[in-house]
């Protein structure tokens, strides 16, 4: 048994949270079992980017699932967190790319497909496991004897296998379809690749097209004016009877000497935007991609995959998109025809990777019929089949899938899926297969080749959670069969569409069910003041810094915490080293009550058997409580209102009461009511650390291991977890130490406004009456020891001294501290009233700003706000002044 002086006085994460991760991955504590009869329960990690390293998301995604994995490892479940990492197809791309040139100054082509692969293999192989081994560092109990790869064999051949059965089904097709393009990486992208800027501040120019044979002209205006080389019509509003003659007319396009018509279409046209009559680029801009097709409009590309124009551009071709457009503008206002420019905010979309303004692009891809597989996912969610938390996301979901738009899955890359489909030479015909096909499936030529594109990473990713159990096989299939559905998807909320919709989709699709059975959807984490985090702005917080300087458990337990904040999980280092405070007052707590209790011969608790105390009563009531809430709070995933549940108890019931209540039993000779107390605090300890350790794994298993108790299970990660028991209940043990804290603290803070001495023991009186005089006179021990009362009267006629201090609690005590002979009565007077007059000036001066109407309209919002808390507190100080001046005047 561990001795006071072998505990450190300090908490030292580094020396306690080093050694116990390698001994849990050990001896397989991560496992699960596939064949187990206990009751399932998977996560399945959001895979990484390969390319990436541990950032604050990551720390948030990895301390939520590893409670909830603990947690439930912890009620007997057979426990699966299944981890794995993404291919990230762009990111990967592009970091080999810049390393070749960086390094040898040679680029991808210079290689070739297979040996630039190759160079991405050995690039993986050498950096790909770093954000695994960090996750470690956090405390991830992942089982990594199963952890998958994107790439890896098994996960290609289920993507080949969802890729032909969705062809073979009619579910993939190849369309000329409007796309994201980013001109620089050269490759279609996902909106998830995309950064959109809603606010941008852009122009809108005002552009005269000569209606064609009349001398009159029809303004349109636009933030593109470069797009108006591939216009192909002029919309107006059907109802709007400024334009009402010109439809079906022609206007003819400036620069271009081409004619083109005048539709009317309700939904592209907005009456109050501009003139009410905008240009169609169908080529160039998704709506007018729509407007097109309604309208059986032609479709004109004006640029070229590097955002040059083309020949389609007439004499602009060979100039950059944005060198196009100054001088289109220049010649519009040489030609008279530019009537007006004005500063205009407007979206804006660049590449997430290279940061290159995307554009809107007319290509050939490869599509997914999404929208024909979209209302089981739909109904999925309607049914309750899948619930997702917060519910607010519920509508969003929903509005989204009922809206959705077909896939495009084909990108313009060497590194990923390489889309099994063959084009023939002689007939033109696409030949999709399992297996490399050697001649074409409709003409049998042999000159085919291979589609070179690659599939989008949300294709393999969107099969996750039952191709890395091993689909497509499902015939005996044990890990598949135990652990799918899996029980919880637990992400960022802004990757909803983007990979839930097609988790759901997919999973419903290939596999008939559900993917999980629950979807809770964190935050964004952001800097302490709530902006996003960034580079630029300098407030990027590294996690691995933060765990070298207050260690993985404080880290965990802040970021828990910091869940209840809405959409936004402020990463605020001040609250994060207030955590650490607590870690350290765990550590100071057994530092202190250990010693006291080594002696004891470990055993099971049982109250029954033992002489409580009121304190002890008290401290297993509100434990039995605690354990009950937060199992409730981790069920419904408040996991911030279960940390502070936990954070209650140990912070400010157990160490700043229990522990100072049962001193006297503790310092005191041994007997039964002693030892009750030192069992109870033992048996609180053991409790507490169980409740603690999903959220805090290391110090909660340093400690546990040295507590006097039978320890059944070799470590604290496979003991149970406790459930309550409600038969420690105690009400009236609750109510009467809730009584002594009242009046013990309504004593010192009378001492503390008073000026009263630390050292100096003063006489108190109470009156009071009932329960609580029957209460106060068999707990005053407690009242003497923790308030330092030199004398204590209880009655119900006792007499208010002059010159006390008063504490009134309820209605029916009123606890009187006299001050003579502790304090200089007028000099503590003259000390209150000066006090006072500065209060009041400064009460008064926040009143008469809160009153100023310039002010109130001027001001943030959040300023005003802080200015009414500082006069709510500005006047709760006063009136204590006041009523403290009132008592020594008496």
């Amino acid at each position: 048994m561990t001795t006071a002086t072998e505990w450190a006085p300090q908490y030292d994460h580094n020396e306690v949270e080093k050694g116990w991760y390698e001994r849990w991955e050990q001896a397989s504590y991560f496992r699960a079992d596939d064949t187990s009869d206990k009751p399932p329960f998977c996560i399945v990690i959001p895979p990484p980017n390969v390319t990436g390293a541990l950032h604050m998301g990551h720390a948030l995604f990895v301390t939520l699932q590893d409670i909830l994995t603990r947690w439930h490892r912890m009620l007997g479940d057979n426990a699966l967190w299944l981890p794995g990492t993404d291919h990230a197809g762009i990111a990967t791309h592009m970091v080999v790319e810049r390393k070749l040139w960086e390094e040898e100054k040679i680029t991808r082509h210079d290689l070739g497909r297979e040996g630039f692969v190759e160079r991405v293999w050995e690039w993986k192989e050498e950096h790909g496991g770093r954000i695994t081994e960090q996750m470690r560092v956090m405390g991830a109990s992942c089982d990594w004897d199963r952890e998958r790869f994107t790439m890896d064999e098994g996960l290609c051949s289920a993507v080949v296998e969802a890729f032909v059965r969705l062809y073979e089904e009619g579910l993939i097709y190849r369309a000329n379809r409007l796309i994201n393009w980013c001109p620089r990486c050269h490759t279609a992208l996902s909106d998830l690749e995309v950064e959109h800027d809603e606010g941008h501040q852009g122009h809108l120019w005002d552009i005269a097209y000569p209606v064609t044979g009349t001398d009159r002209h029809l303004v349109v205006s636009t933030t593109r004016p470069e797009t108006m080389l591939g216009d192909t019509a002029v919309a107006v509003h059907p109802d709007d009877e400024r334009y009402a003659d010109l439809v079906g007319q022609t206007v003819t396009l400036p620069l271009m000497d081409r004619e083109i018509p005048i539709i009317a279409d309700e939904i592209l046209v907005d009456k109050e935007f501009g003139s009410g009559a905008v240009k169609v680029t169908s080529a160039h801009d998704f709506n007018d991609f729509e407007t097109g097709v309604r309208h059986s409009l032609e479709m004109i590309s004006i640029l070229d995959e590097d955002g040059v124009a083309n020949e389609n551009a007439g004499e602009y071709q060979g100039l950059d998109r944005f060198e196009a457009r100054e001088k289109i503008v220049s010649d519009l206002e040489s030609l008279g025809l530019m009537r007006g420019v004005k500063d205009h905010a407007h979206p804006l979309a660049a590449c997430q990777r290279c940061e290159t303004v995307v554009e809107p692009r007319l290509s050939l891809q490869w599509f997914v019929d999404i929208k024909s597989l979209a209302s089981s996912a739909i109904d999925a969610v309607v049914n309750g089949d899948t619930v997702i938390r917060p519910e607010s996301w519920t509508k969003t979901y929903l509005n989204w899938m009922n809206n959705i738009e077909d896939w495009c899955i084909s990108r313009q890359l060497w590194w990923g899926h390489q889309i099994p489909a063959w084009f023939c030479q002689a007939c033109n015909e696409i030949t999709v297969a399992r297996d490399e096909p050697l001649a074409c499936g409709s003409c049998g030529s042999a000159n085919i080749e291979r589609d070179p594109d690659v599939l989008d990473t949300w294709f393999s990713s969107g099969l996750w959670p039952f191709s890395t159990m091993g689909w497509p096989d499902t015939e005996s299939n044990d890990a598949l069969n135990t652990f799918y559905p899996t029980a919880v998807m637990e992400t960022g909320y802004d990757i909803l569409f983007l990979w839930v919709s097609r988790m759901m989709i997919l999973g419903l699709h290939f596999m008939d069910e559900v993917p999980f059975k629950e979807v809770y959807l964190h935050g964004m984490v952001c800097a302490a003041d709530g902006q996003k985090m960034s580079k630029v702005k300098g407030n990027i917080i590294d996690p691995l810094d933060v765990v070298e300087e207050i260690g993985a458990d404080a880290l965990r337990f802040s970021m828990a915490a910091a869940t209840g904040q809405g959409h936004v999980v402020r990463a605020d280092q001040e609250r994060m080293m207030g955590y650490r405070n607590f870690i350290n007052k765990i550590w100071n707590a057994a530092r202190f009550a250990l010693p006291h209790v080594q002696e004891l011969e470990p055993r099971e608790f049982d109250a029954d058997t033992l002489d409580l105390s009121s304190a002890d009563r008290w401290l297993l009531s509100r434990l039995s409580r605690t354990v009950e809430s937060v199992n409730c709070e981790l069920a419904e995933f408040r996991f911030s209102d279960a940390a502070l549940t936990i954070y209650h108890f140990f912070w400010h019931e157990l160490c700043d009461w229990y522990l100072e209540l049962i001193k006297p039993q503790l310092f005191g000779e041994d007997s039964p009511k002693s030892e009750a107390t030192k069992r109870t605090l033992v048996h609180a300890l053991d409790v507490s650390l169980r409740v603690l350790h999903p959220f805090a794994p290391f110090i909660t298993e340093e400690i546990w291991q040295k507590l006097p108790i039978p320890h059944d299970a070799e470590s604290i990660m496979i003991s149970p977890f406790p459930t309550g028991d409600k038969a420690l209940i105690d009400e009236n043990a609750e109510s009467q130490i809730s009584l002594v804290q009242e009046v013990i603290a309504g004593i010192r803070n009378v001492r503390a406004e008073m000026n009263v001495p630390p050292g100096k023991h003063a006489p108190a009186l109470i009156r009071t009456s009932g329960a609580h005089l029957d209460a106060l006179n068999c707990l005053s021990d407690y009242l003497t020891d923790l308030a330092k009362i030199e004398s204590l009267t209880i009655g119900a006629n006792v007499e208010k001294p002059a010159h006390s201090g008063t504490v009134v609690i309820g209605d029916m005590t009123e606890v009187y501290v006299p001050l003579e002979g502790l304090i200089d009565v007028d000099q503590e007077r003259a000390r209150l009233s000066k006090e006072l007059g500065k209060q009041e000036k400064y009460v008064t001066g926040l009143k008469k700003k809160l009153s100023n109407e310039q002010f109130l309209s001027k001001a943030p919002p959040e300023v005003v706000d802080a200015e009414r808390e500082k006069l709510t507190a500005g006047v709760g100080q006063q009136d204590r002044l006041r009523r403290n001046l009132d008592a020594l005047t008496a």
